[in-house]
């Protein structure tokens, strides 16, 4: 009880302490990165997240092995580093989050790009949450010996579970167990459940059949979920002074446990089949000629820089003015790139080593998503010499992994909200990050009930899709057909210094042609090729459904709705009104005086706030 109150105590006393410091100032200064190594580790900790290591892997060998590496960085090359040049430029430019930025850069017809992008992120938010909540409950069960999901519990109710599935001879109508003289045409196999199958759902989730079979609150995963959301809102607590230094360990660590598990992988039995079907010589070119491998590598590479997210906006907001954003992206998206065909040798070599004792083919141990994570991967784990050490090490790095993206996301809101109100919310940053904390964790509970997964698969569904896509189309577009390509360009020099005409035409043809049409391509694809989601075979209710696209709805209705208001406050015809509203607004410049240079007007204070005098920013450009 006594530590307890200690606790509240400290944390009142930061509190307190934030707002005084503030205050007393008498303005409101944006806080910097103290070094570049905290952006760049912070970068790839947010572009680095659970898809590099449950999804890659699988996409590969789905779409042709080594094969697939040929569309993936293609798509690399041609979306993925120009959007997130064009973010990270954006943000670094005029130092705010993405809401200021859509709503200074094209005023009246698209702040509801920064709007969407911050509710999406809120809502991803949520559900990344009650995943790392997830690991954090199979670590602390990792912690025995032997593992839980080693075996089938020794009940009568679990006849559904076994190491092998059931096989029986179909005899005139009659099923024996008679399979070694059996017809082959004759033999029947029964799906059951692998004993880390039965623990995910019955024991971890404690799944209901349904999403209308809500059920009472699990409260081993609503106690996990609460150290998640504490362990995020602590970090985040002091802004990206304190979130900078703990990714250095956050960012790093999961390469370390990578590694180890490369290591003891390859060295098992059966290793190099699951290395073969990733990567190896059963790479198949023949795959190129299928418009779908192109259009996986190219969400591939979308979602797993978290371009559109409105993260490297709020992440390079806090970076020097003369920082070189250019050389950042470079280095983060290589990382990006590396750590998923890296991750991929660590979980096939294992994968193959659980085919080998099964006797099967690769191909059927090897799942993505919730599967491979929480069922097929631990499953492997459970075969190895001292396998509690191999389980928490495994679950460690999830845990990092996924903190380091939900530290940014939360910080995109944060740093969205203290932009919008900096005279309020800028000297209450402790008590903003508590509430919207808090807030992000009364949202998951619903996600930590029995039917808690079918939630986290919906939002999974609705939100982190198409509608993300759209956002972006409508950035990229934005910026060229819009602002300018000319403009946006000498933005960039002004930070970066001038470079050669030939340095930019690469730039320019994906801004302007080869990304938006792109874009367009998948988007469309991916609305025509849309169902309904479902969780293996359990398909949702239509209110589920129709409750997904009312989330949908109200990510994009901010989209007419802030244009129309801001319409509305121009005199004039409405062709006029859309032309004088299809200029940067007045606020659009970089944050600091100093910077403006003559392409922008000097003022002493910048949206009220009084601007202080900047400190030398060259002296940590290097890594």
């Amino acid at each position: 009880m006594i530590s307890i109150f200690h606790l509240l105590h400290c944390l009142y006393f930061v509190i307190k302490q934030d707002a005084s410091a503030n205050a007393s100032s008498g303005h409101f200064t944006r806080e910097n990165w103290s070094n570049k190594r905290d952006y760049v580790l912070s970068m790839i900790g947010y572009a680095v997240g659970l898809g590099n290591v449950w999804r890659f892997p699988y996409l590969t060998y789905k779409n042709g092995g080594g094969a697939f590496l040929i569309p993936y960085f293609t798509m690399l090359l041609v979306t993925g580093i120009p959007l997130f040049f064009l973010e990270s430029s954006f943000g670094q430019f005029c130092s705010q989050g993405p809401i200021n930025i859509w709503r200074f850069i094209f005023s009246p017809l698209f702040p509801g790009v920064g709007i969407g992008m911050v509710l999406v992120t809120l809502l991803i938010s949520i559900y990344y949450n009650v995943i790392i909540g997830y690991s954090l409950y199979y670590m602390f069960a990792s912690m025995q010996s032997p593992l839980p999901w080693t075996s089938c519990p020794n009940t009568t109710t679990t006849t559904t579970c076994s190491d092998k599935p059931f096989v029986f001879c179909n005899v005139s109508g009659i099923l024996t167990q008679s399979v070694q003289t059996c017809n082959p045409s004759n033999i029947i196999k029964m799906d059951v459940q692998s004993p880390s199958e039965y623990y995910w759902d019955h024991v971890a989730l404690e799944r209901s059949g349904g999403l209308d079979q809500t059920g009472p609150v699990v409260w081993h995963l609503a106690l996990c979920l609460l150290l998640s959301t504490f362990l995020a809102g602590a970090t985040l607590i002091k802004g990206i002074k304190s979130s900078g230094k703990v990714v250095y360990f956050t960012a790093t660590f999961p390469y370390v446990v990578i590694f180890i598990l490369l290591i003891r992988g390859v060295t098992l039995e059966g290793a190099r089949d699951g290395i073969e079907f990733y990567i190896g010589t059963q790479s198949n070119l023949t795959k190129l000629a299928e418009a779908q491998v192109w259009k996986d590598a190219a969400t591939q590479i979308f979602f797993s820089l978290s371009i559109g997210l409105g993260g490297l906006m709020a992440l390079s907001s806090y970076n020097n003015f003369h920082n070189n954003v250019f050389t950042d992206t470079i280095i983060v998206s290589v990382t990006n790139a590396a750590t998923s065909i890296f991750a991929g040798f660590a979980i096939f070599s294992i994968m193959g080593h659980m085919a080998h004792i099964y006797k099967l083919p690769v191909a059927e141990v090897v799942k993505e998503g919730f599967g491979l994570a929480f069922i097929a991967y631990p499953g492997a784990l459970t075969k190895l010499p001292v396998s509690p050490l191999w389980s928490v090490l495994f679950f460690f790095m999830i845990l990092t992994i996924g903190l380091d993206s939900l530290f940014a996301e939360i910080e995109v809101v944060l740093t969205s909200l203290q932009d919008a109100f900096p005279r309020v919310l800028k000297p209450r940053r402790a008590l903003l990050t508590i509430a919207t904390c808090t807030f992000i964790y009364l949202l998951g509970l619903p996600c930590v009930t029995r039917a808690g997964i079918y939630w986290v698969t919906l939002i999974d569904s609705f939100i982190a899709s198409w509608v993300v896509l759209f956002l972006v189309l409508l950035e990229v577009v934005g910026v060229s057909y819009i602002y300018g390509l000319d403009r946006f360009i000498d933005d960039i020099e002004m930070m970066i210094g001038e470079h050669s005409p030939r340095f930019w035409l690469w730039w320019r043809l994906c801004w302007f042609l080869f990304t938006p049409c792109i874009l367009l391509v998948i988007l469309a694809w991916s609305l025509s090729t849309f169902t309904a989601p479902t969780y293996g075979d359990i398909r949702f209710p239509s209110w589920g459904l129709s409750l997904g696209w009312c989330m949908l709805f109200f990510v994009l209705i901010w989209l007419p709705i802030a244009a129309i208001y801001h319409l509305k406050q121009s005199k004039g015809s409405l062709i006029n009104r859309m032309r004088s509203k299809s200029a940067p607004s007045k606020d659009w410049h970089p944050f600091l005086d100093m910077h403006r240079g003559e392409r922008y007007p000097k003022n002493e204070r910048v949206q009220g706030v009084d601007i202080p005098n900047e400190v030398d920013e060259r002296s940590s450009h290097c890594l």
